[in-house]
């Protein structure tokens, strides 16, 4: 890599991880790693792994908890993939599989290698989502308690990091267990949405997304 041309650098590490192959004897449907990123960008979701669906269209989050999630955001499908505005890295870059429960959970070969690369490259990231427990462990590794008390820290000291539960629908109980979530949370998790964006790029909650 030519560290002295900042773009030649991003564009052989992207190529560098589209061709990985490190874990392919372990992924059912073989590699393809799926992800989104540009220098440019304000906003980083940390998420676990893509799905079947993703893995089948090359889109990450072109699903229900897709549109959860860009109905949280409160933005349109054209800000949430345009990686000038929003990367989308999630802790393993292809389909896991497939286990009792649900998708298994993200390789682990693929952080380790990639993740600190990739995280350095983006300079401009002002909000940090952490979708699940895989990239709270790697972006949260201080933080203490299980998934609701640390989604509960929102409120802490602005840190530029706010963690969230999977927008999945397999998550539907936990939401009505914790409605201060869609009520409280959402709301300010906009507003820092916005501020990162800026106004002309947010699409307001009652104007965005299809149900």
């Amino acid at each position: 890599m030519n560290s002295n041309n900042p773009s030649a650098h991003v564009q052989q590490l992207i190529l560098s991880v589209q061709s990985c192959q490190i874990c392919e004897s372990s992924l059912p449907l073989g590699p393809n790693p799926i992800f989104q990123i540009d220098r440019q960008s304000k906003i980083l979701i940390a998420g676990q792994a893509p799905g079947r669906r993703a893995h089948e269209t090359t889109v990450p989050f072109d699903d229900p908890s897709g549109d959860r999630l860009r109905h949280w955001l409160g933005v349109s499908k054209d800000v949430f993939y345009d990686a000038k505005k929003v990367v989308i890295l999630p802790m393993g870059f292809c389909f896991p599989g497939t286990g009792k429960s649900g998708d298994l959970p993200p390789r682990p070969e693929c952080a380790p290698i990639w993740r600190h690369q990739l995280l350095s490259i983006l300079e401009n990231v002002e909000l940090t989502l952490v979708i699940g427990q895989y990239a709270q462990k790697w972006h949260l590794p201080d933080m203490k308690g299980n998934l609701t008390d640390k989604v509960r820290t929102w409120k802490s000291p602005a840190t530029g990091v706010i963690a969230l539960p999977h927008p999945s629908p397999r998550n539907n109980i936990w939401l009505k267990k914790n409605p201060w979530f869609e009520e409280q949370l959402i709301p300010d998790l906009q507003c820092a949405v916005k501020r990162a964006l800026g106004p002309d790029e947010y699409t307001a909650k009652e104007t965005q997304l299809n149900s």
